[in-house]
C-alpha cells in the first residue's frame, strides 16, 4: 500500500488518493503530539480541555450532513445511518465534555493506620496511537479520542487506508475547535510504520486499536516488546439467544435489527441466533421472512436500509465462506446473492461444530440459526466459540435472564432488546474479542496513570 484511496463500493468509481506519510513526517507527528502533551496538556485544566471538547461535538452536529456523506462514498454506509453515527459520535464527545471532571477527580484513600492523608489523582500518560476500522469511521474514532482529549493524552490516528477523506475531516474538527497542533494529529501511515517507527517511540505511551484478530496479534505483539500499553477490541460473534417471549414478532424484529446493522458488518452485531425447541420453527419462518425483505440499495437514498459491503473483496470473501460452509453441511435456508459489493441476507441452518462458519465470525448479512433443546445448551452454544464481545438474550422469566447473563462469556449482556449502545456503556470483550473498554466512565481510565498521593502533614 503507497496510498489510501477511496473507492466506492456501491459504484466502483475511484475518488481521490492522499499519499502515504514519509518516515519523517511520521517521526514529525510524533514529535508534535509529544509537545502538545507537554505545552498543552500539563498547562490545562480538565474543565478547559472538556470544554474545547463540547466544541468538537458541536462541530460533528453542525457538519453532520457533510461528514455523513463522505462515508457513504467511502464505506457504502447507507445515509440515514451515516447520519446517525455521526450523531452518536457528537453524543459521546459530548458526554465526556460534560463527565470528564467527575470522571477523573481525586478519589480519597481510607487510611488503615497513620496520620495524614492519601488519594488517587488520575494523569495522562502521554503520546497515544489508535488504529481504527473502516465500518464506523467517526464512532470509532469518538470513543478512543474523547475521553483521552480530555484526560490530556494526545492523539495520532491511523485511519483505515478506505477512509482518508473522513480522517481529514475528523482532524480538522479538532483543529478548527482549538485543540493546538498535535493534540490530535491525523498520520497516514503505513502498517510497517505503525510497527517500526511510532509503537517502539519512547515518546509513544500506548495503543489502542480496533479491528481483526491478526492485526489485533501482530500490535500487541510489538507493543509487548516495547512495554506499551494496549486497548484491542477484536472481532466478535454475538450470540442472540431466545429462551421464551410473549411477542414473536418483536423478538424476531430485534433479532433482524441485531443482525442488519451496519450491513452486518459490526463486531458486536448478533450473528448466531440460539433459539430454544419449542420455539424454533416459528422463529425461523418468521425470522428468514423478514430478515430477507431488506433487499441492499443505494446507500445515498434515505429509504435504503441496507448498503453494500465496504469493498469487492469483502463481498468476495464473504461468498467464500458461505461456499465453504455450504460445502461442510450447512444447510443454506435462504440464499443471498452477490451483485458487486452488494450483498443480500442469508440464513444458515444445520451448522455443524466441526465446519468452519461453527466459530468463525461473517462480517456482512449472513445469519446462522441453531436449534437448542434447553437453557443449558443454549449456554454451551453461546460460549462455544472463541469470541467474547456481545450477547443478546430473549426471556419472559427475570430470574433466568440474570441466571443466563452470568454464564455468558461475553464483555456485554443485552437482555430483551438490541441496538442498545450508549456514550454512558463500557464497551468491550473478553476471550479472542480483546481486552480492556472504551465508552463510560472505565473508557477514560484505560491510559489514565492512577497515581497515589501519599500526604504525611
Amino acid at each position: 500500500m503507497n496510498k489510501y484511496t477511496v473507492t466506492n463500493p456501491a459504484t466502483g468509481d475511484s475518488g481521490p488518493s492522499f499519499t502515504l506519510a514519509t518516515d519523517a513526517e511520521v517521526t514529525e507527528a510524533i514529535g508534535a503530539a509529544d509537545r502538545a502533551h507537554s505545552e498543552f496538556s500539563r498547562c490545562t485544566s480538565v474543565a478547559e480541555r472538556a470544554a474545547l471538547m463540547q466544541r468538537v461535538a458541536d462541530l460533528h452536529t453542525e457538519r453532520r450532513e457533510h461528514l455523513a456523506e463522505l462515508i457513504v462514498r467511502e464505506m457504502g454506509k447507507p445515509v440515514a445511518q451515516a447520519l446517525g453515527e455521526v450523531d452518536f459520535a457528537a453524543d459521546i464527545y459530548s458526554y465526556y465534555a460534560t463527565h470528564g471532571e467527575a470522571f477523573l477527580a481525586d478519589e480519597p484513600i481510607e487510611l488503615l493506620g497513620g496520620e495524614g492523608s492519601a488519594f488517587i489523582r488520575s494523569a495522562s500518560l502521554g503520546v497515544l496511537v489508535g488504529i481504527m476500522p473502516w465500518n464506523f469511521p467517526y464512532y470509532q474514532v469518538a470513543r478512543f479520542a474523547g475521553p483521552n482529549l480530555v484526560l490530556g493524552n494526545t492523539i495520532l490516528l491511523k485511519h483505515a487506508s478506505q477512509c482518508p477523506e473522513s480522517a481529514a475531516a475528523i482532524e480538522a474538527i479538532f483543529t478548527d475547535a482549538g485543540f493546538p497542533d498535535g493534540a490530535y494529529r491525523n498520520v497516514y501511515a503505513s502498517s510497517a510504520q505503525i510497527s517500526d517507527i511510532i509503537i517502539p517511540d519512547p515518546r509513544v505511551c500506548g495503543v489502542s486499536l480496533t479491528g481483526s484478530e491478526g492485526a489485533g496479534a501482530a500490535v500487541a505483539e510489538v507493543a509487548g516488546r516495547n512495554l506499551k500499553k494496549v486497548v484491542l477490541e477484536l472481532g466478535g460473534s454475538d450470540p442472540f439467544i431466545l429462551l421464551s417471549t410473549d411477542n414473536m414478532d418483536e423478538a424476531v424484529d430485534a433479532a433482524v435489527d441485531a443482525r442488519l446493522d451496519n450491513s452486518g458488518q459490526s463486531c458486536n452485531a448478533a450473528k448466531r441466533f440460539i433459539v430454544i425447541d419449542g420455539l424454533y420453527d416459528a422463529f425461523l419462518a418468521s425470522f428468514t421472512a423478514k430478515i430477507t425483505g431488506n433487499v441492499p440499495g443505494d446507500p445515498t437514498s434515505p429509504d435504503t436500509t441496507l448498503g453494500p459491503l465496504s469493498s469487492f473483496g469483502a463481498a468476495e470473501g464473504l461468498e467464500e465462506q458461505l461456499q465453504r460452509a455450504e460445502a461442510q453441511g450447512a444447510t443454506v435456508t435462504a440464499r443471498g446473492n452477490r451483485m458487486g459489493a452488494f450483498f443480500s441476507p442469508t440464513v444458515l441452518t444445520d451448522v455443524s461444530p466441526q465446519s468452519d462458519a461453527y466459530r468463525e465470525e461473517f462480517f456482512g448479512p449472513v445469519a446462522a440459526v441453531y436449534r437448542v433443546a434447553n437453557e443449558a445448551e443454549a449456554v454451551q452454544v453461546a460460549n462455544d466459540v472463541p469470541y467474547g464481545l456481545g450477547s443478546y438474550l430473549f426471556t419472559t422469566d427475570p430470574e433466568q435472564a440474570l441466571r443466563v447473563a452470568d454464564q455468558i462469556d461475553a464483555g456485554m449482556v443485552f437482555i430483551n432488546g438490541s441496538l442498545l449502545d450508549g456514550a454512558e456503556l463500557p464497551f468491550g470483550g473478553v476471550k479472542r474479542s480483546g481486552f480492556g473498554r472504551e465508552l463510560g466512565r472505565f473508557g477514560i481510565a484505560e491510559f489514565a496513570n492512577k497515581k497515589l498521593i501519599r500526604i504525611l502533614r
